[in-house]
């Protein structure tokens, strides 16, 4: 979301955001702004810190969680968008008028954290084979039920002891990949239902991961 009245900078920032293929809102009224990011889910704001009443909204952003986890961007103007831009805890900034070629590098590095935050909590659902090793190399399947950066929810038919299970694998459906990792159980259910956290993953392994819950993600 856009927060100013300087049409000529939104215009721009339109332009450029759109080629990101960003959706972009545009709201000129402060109060307005905090009363969208309280009830609609908002993954970055474009703040003009010329815009009058930008400080009390930088306030007011502090105030509440959720709404503090949104990333602001801040237009600075001049010397006055410098004093504000030091409060607002913003991660990112550029000055105006809008250089295309910094607000491209802002806004891509801005976008890149934004999908980051997303594919790190995005769980791909979907089945396929696992093969559960214990401690004592007894070998427990099951059926993958989702997967995240972070672990796996595993069903299994057959009674084990879930304290006992040290390591995962499994295909990637799609790819030539076989993932295997070390892993912990950290909660069960008395319908065989395993949550499975990554203890260890080697990096190239968690590489490929990322990149296939990338490629499922856009691809929904």
């Amino acid at each position: 979301m856009v927060v100013s009245r300087d049409w000529q900078e939104v215009s721009v920032l339109e332009c450029i955001l759109g080629g990101l293929h960003m959706d972009v809102s545009v709201e000129t009224e402060p109060q307005r702004a905090i009363q969208r990011l309280t009830n609609s889910k908002i993954d970055a704001l474009i703040v003009d810190c010329d815009l009058n009443g930008a400080g009390q909204f930088f306030h007011e952003l502090h105030q509440a969680g959720p709404r503090a986890n949104t990333v602001p961007l801040v237009i600075m103007g001049g010397a006055r968008g410098q004093q504000d831009m030091q409060g607002t805890g913003a991660m990112f900034a550029f000055d105006k008028p809008i250089s295309v070629e910094q607000a491209v590098h802002t806004l891509s590095a801005a976008r890149n954290m934004i999908l980051d935050g997303r594919l790190r909590y995005h769980r791909a659902e979907f089945e396929t084979t696992v093969t559960l090793c214990g401690r004592r190399r007894k070998k427990v399947g099951g059926q993958l039920i989702n997967l995240s950066q972070g672990g796996l929810q595993v069903r299994v038919e057959d009674e084990c002891d879930t304290g006992e299970l040290m390591r995962a694998s499994f295909a990637l459906p799609g790819t030539s990949t076989e993932l295997k990792a070390d892993v912990e159980v950290v909660w069960s259910d008395e319908r065989g239902n395993l949550g499975i956290r990554f203890a260890r993953i080697a990096p190239q392994m968690q590489h490929n991961l990322r990149l296939w819950l990338a490629q499922r993600y856009f691809a929904n």
